[in-house]
């Protein structure tokens, strides 16, 4: 079994952010299959998350959006989450669902939706300040669907100037943090496709404005940790959203597709000083569980993302460094290789039960009854899901 005592420490430092919609009924465009047992409000979402930060001790907050989870009181949810053992994260907002935004939110040509869309992110931030939260995530639907439909310089200004009044509300330790995504719901252009278009937006806004990398929002072939390395070189990667894809957007466990890719960009976070205690990067989940139990997919998550950080962290970067140096191209691949075939999962399992955790907490999340308390419990009312 593998020897984790090197980086026992480094691993203590490792906190994933969950989504709170996670929890509910969401899925496919083609169907969304409802659960028995599903949240019926943020609090009950709240308690779910807490459930996967107890057993893994790797899930210390929880990310709200707004609208669907907004309440009367948010100091009342906030304590309500310190009360089973986390905090309330990110607040994310939601210009994608209101008949108004139909051909654009903050880059509508049309004064009066883009100032409605504008004003929705003054309420976030008034969320923010109520919760305690430090970032804002702004991820947008905004672009055309056909040539010609809009001016794409045109909405470029408009963007920017939407920005830079919602920067201007955010308070000095508060960060906006913007998402990209290279297609859907638009598909001749998004405004904010790719990073480089993320990084010219807030760049020109200030040291506050970030960006977020959600790594299914690429096209199948992107090297995404080269983006990471870039995108920490430049001191502008705020977050990650970590899920799978096997063609774009699907939404799916983290490393469930790819789990070298997720080593990859994990060992490139590590090596840039975005990890832990080096570095502000907030790492957050953002799927979709619509076959799977809502619960166990997050348990199963972040220990993924455990597993390979451990991994990550395992590299041997002085004989790495040797190897490039020498241009050594066999061995300096194989070192890579040889901390990614690494089972860390005996180890990890030690790591945990010496921490008072469950050595298996897929396991003890079966057998803790917690699942069937739900489900006999959340009888009545509108499960929560898209738009709730």
């Amino acid at each position: 079994m593998v020897d984790l005592a090197p980086v026992s420490s480094r691993l203590a430092e490792q906190r994933i952010e969950l989504p709170s919609w996670a929890f509910g009924n969401s899925g496919t465009r083609f169907k969304v299959f409802a659960q028995p047992g599903v949240p019926r409000d943020p609090f009950e979402k709240i308690a779910d998350a807490a459930q996967v930060h107890a057993l893994t001790g790797l899930a210390p907050t929880v990310a709200l959006h707004i609208p669907w989870d907004r309440v009367d009181s948010y100091e009342d949810l906030a304590k309500h989450a310190e009360d089973h053992g986390v905090a309330l994260g990110t607040i994310n907002s939601n210009t994608f669902q209101d008949d108004d935004y139909k051909l654009g939110s903050v880059t509508h040509s049309d004064d009066r939706i883009r100032q409605k869309a504008i004003d929705h992110h003054f309420a976030c931030i008034d969320v923010m300040d109520r919760t305690g939260s430090r970032d804002l995530k702004i991820w947008l639907a905004d672009g055309t669907n056909y040539p010609g439909q809009d001016d794409i310089r045109a909405r470029q200004d408009r963007l920017a100037d939407s920005l830079a009044k919602i920067y201007e509300r955010i308070g000095e330790n508060q960060r906006l943090v913007l998402e990209y995504k290279f297609f859907e719901p638009a598909f001749y252009h998004m405004d904010v496709p790719d990073w480089g278009t993320s990084f010219a937006q807030v760049s020109a806004l200030g040291d506050r404005a970030v960006v977020c990398l959600d790594t299914g929002h690429h096209a199948p072939g992107t090297n995404i940790e080269f983006i990471v390395m870039q995108l920490l070189r430049l001191g502008r990667l705020g977050s990650f959203d970590f899920n799978s894809r096997f063609y774009a957007d699907d939404d799916l466990i983290v490393g469930a597709a790819d789990p070298f890719q997720l080593f990859r960009i994990l060992f490139e976070v590590i090596r840039g000083g975005g990890y832990g205690d080096d570095g502000d990067t907030a790492f957050m989940l953002d799927q979709c569980h619509n076959v799977e139990d809502k619960i166990p997919g997050q348990i199963r998550s972040v220990l993924n993302v455990q597993e390979m950080t451990a991994r990550a962290l395992l590299v041997d970067r002085d004989a790495l460094a040797a190897a490039q140096r020498a241009g050594d191209v066999l061995a300096a691949h194989g070192i890579l290789m040889d901390a990614f075939y690494t089972d860390v999962r005996p180890a990890l399992a030690e790591w945990r039960a010496a921490r008072g955790l469950p050595a298996d907490p897929m396991r003890a999340y079966a057998d803790s009854g917690y699942a069937e308390t739900i489900i006999e419990g959340r009888t009545g009312g509108a499960q929560a899901g898209w738009g709730a």
